[in-house]
């Protein structure tokens, strides 16, 4: 049983790794992008809510101000 349960957490732990290694570029970029539009509420629903960078990437792709090239 306590074999097990080593296993289990050192699972979990690649886990929880790997979705900090996926979610935390995504929502840096997309706070960063929201601070700078002055977009105040997607600033804070980006902050506040964790959906592993399902919001982050729908506010980049679709609600993000975009900039004049």
């Amino acid at each position: 049983l306590n074999q097990e349960i080593l296993n289990y957490s050192m699972y979990a732990s690649i886990a929880i790794f790997l979705i900090l290694v996926w979610t935390l570029p995504w929502k840096g970029v997309a706070l960063w992008k929201s601070a700078k539009n002055k977009q105040l509420g997607w600033f804070l629903v980006l902050f506040l809510v964790n959906t592993l960078a399902i919001l982050e990437i729908i506010y980049l792709a679709f609600f993000q101000k975009k900039e004049n090239t």
